[in-house]
């Protein structure tokens, strides 16, 4: 099974495409850090985010999408931005037949540390030992998405 994994925002975007099969243990396909310019409107923005997730899904063609819950102490413009952004990927999902799991940063880090109060650094440590990581990942955002796949198949053990 592969799915596409999300870690949502609208100037950096974190994705991967992972695959797990009965066998063998997940696989990373893909990985980035998808950035949209300041310069371009937001709209201009959605529309560059909503193409690029297309064209993953198109050539990957994952079954499902794993993508973080919005979480926002503060910063109301900021929130609404990223939860029009999440529109426009599960929107991307859905007309392409996906499945859509959805996880909170509590859950993504619980699954991939054994805690929800796991720090950053842990998490990126634990994702190195789940899962092979065959280029140098540079944004926070990569990992983010990478553990949220890893929490998909976690809390989808029959697959």
């Amino acid at each position: 099974m592969k799915i596409l994994s999300i870690d949502p925002g609208y100037e950096r975007l974190g994705i991967a495409i992972l695959e797990k099969n009965k066998i063998e243990k997940e696989k990373l396909l893909y990985s980035d850090c998808f950035k949209t310019s300041a310069k371009d409107s937001f709209h201009t923005r959605l529309g560059q985010i909503g193409k690029e997730i297309r064209k993953l899904i198109e050539e990957y063609e994952p079954e499902a999408l794993a993508i973080e819950n919005l979480f926002f102490e503060s910063n109301q413009k900021t929130a609404m931005h990223v939860a029009e952004t999440r529109g426009v990927l599960i929107y991307e999902a859905v007309s392409h037949g996906l499945t859509i799991q959805e996880f909170t940063p509590l859950q993504i880090k619980a699954a991939v540390t054994g805690s929800g109060r796991a720090d950053k650094k842990q998490v990126i440590s634990m994702i190195g030992r789940l899962i092979e990581l065959n280029k140098e990942i540079k944004h926070d955002d990569e990992y983010d998405a990478i553990a949220c796949g890893l929490t998909y198949f976690a809390s989808n053990r029959m697959l």
